[in-house]
């Protein structure tokens, strides 16, 4: 069966949606990804995936035009099903506007119509997001997993002056989704202090977007500030090459777990029983709140005592329970 699968336009949920590829392909699929052209070249470092089509509508935008025009490249090439990941009612129309016979999605939005294959999204029975997606491919969902180009991440490492051997520990201070999922640039800070006193170079990599946190940490701690310096995929091939990685709750949290990195993640208004790190070697920090999870983009009570409380001794810890700093 010839499928195509609407990818997400977050980085986390465009990793995890890797997680249905290899069970769609063991059943013989050919596996399509159509995505924005923001994230499309992750789904380029996804095994088993036969071809990414990007919909270059940006985020958020409806982009009748652009989703028309993407319908008409992929009807002539004879997909038998998409498989809709995204809950919007536009995230649908281009399958439909495609003519694929079986379009699989939840329903919401007043898809009905979009979709003829459509499910009741049962939040208990699917707990997290990589279960949803398994319930729509009919697969049960795999670790998602990102290929990254080694001999790249060297010429990186070059050009930036960074460490050729050595061990390395990625921050990643940045989460799109708000402040509350954010941890405190001082306790950031706080932390690279301690990593680099261990023996450890200290990178900062993230989007423009982060380019205040890198150079707050930077300015706070001998580490290198690498944010608004890489593309997403070169944030890859580096991150791929380093000794361990400290996160919140965001993308690049996910594209670690994707390489295999040893990686510490600390929470605040999001949960991991809903968007875990798909890796075997990750500890989680966080605080047992009564006001926690709230899934705001910011604290409602103003204090953000989730992540406040949350000390650099505590995730230093947990990354010396991972093995991963020098003795």
């Amino acid at each position: 069966m010839k499928t195509l699968i609407v990818a997400p336009a977050w980085v986390g949920d465009m990793v995890m949606a890797h997680a249905v590829v290899p069970g769609l392909c063991d059943r013989g699929a050919e596996v399509h990804l159509l995505a924005p052209p923001a994230t499309a070249p992750l789904a380029r470092r996804m095994g088993g995936v036969a071809a990414v089509h990007e919909l270059d509508a940006r985020h958020g935008e409806f982009g009748w035009a652009r989703r028309r025009q993407a319908a008409r490249q992929l009807r002539p090439l004879g997909f038998e099903q998409a498989i809709v990941l995204p809950n919007s009612w536009k995230s649908a129309l281009t399958p439909a506007l495609a003519g694929i016979p079986r379009r699989t999605g939840f329903l919401g939005e007043a898809r009905v119509g979009l979709l003829n294959d459509w499910r009741r999204l049962d939040r208990n029975r699917w707990p997290r997001l990589v279960d949803r997606f398994g319930a729509l491919a009919g697969v049960a969902p795999s670790p998602p997993r990102l290929e990254a180009d080694a001999d790249a991440g060297r010429r990186l490492r070059r050009t930036h002056g960074l460490t050729a051997d050595g061990p390395v520990v990625a921050l990643c201070p940045g989460a799109a989704f708000g402040p509350a999922k954010r941890w405190p640039v001082a306790h950031f800070a706080a932390l690279a202090q301690r990593c680099a006193a261990a023996g450890s170079e200290v990178w900062v990599l993230g989007g423009l977007a982060d380019t205040p946190l890198g150079a707050a940490i930077a300015a706070a701690a001998p580490a290198r500030d690498l944010t608004g310096r890489t593309s997403l995929l070169e944030a890859v091939d580096l991150l791929a090459g380093g000794t361990a990685v400290v996160s919140n709750d965001s993308g690049l949290m996910h594209v670690a777990a994707a390489l295999g990195r040893p990686l510490a993640v600390v929470y605040g208004s999001t949960t991991p029983a809903f968007t875990p790190p798909l890796a075997t070697r990750t500890a989680i920090v966080e605080r047992q709140l009564a006001c926690r999870p709230c899934f705001q983009r910011r604290c409602p009570l103003r204090h953000l005592h989730c992540l406040q409380r949350i000390g650099e001794g505590e995730v230093f810890a947990a990354l010396r329970g991972l093995n991963v700093l020098p003795a």
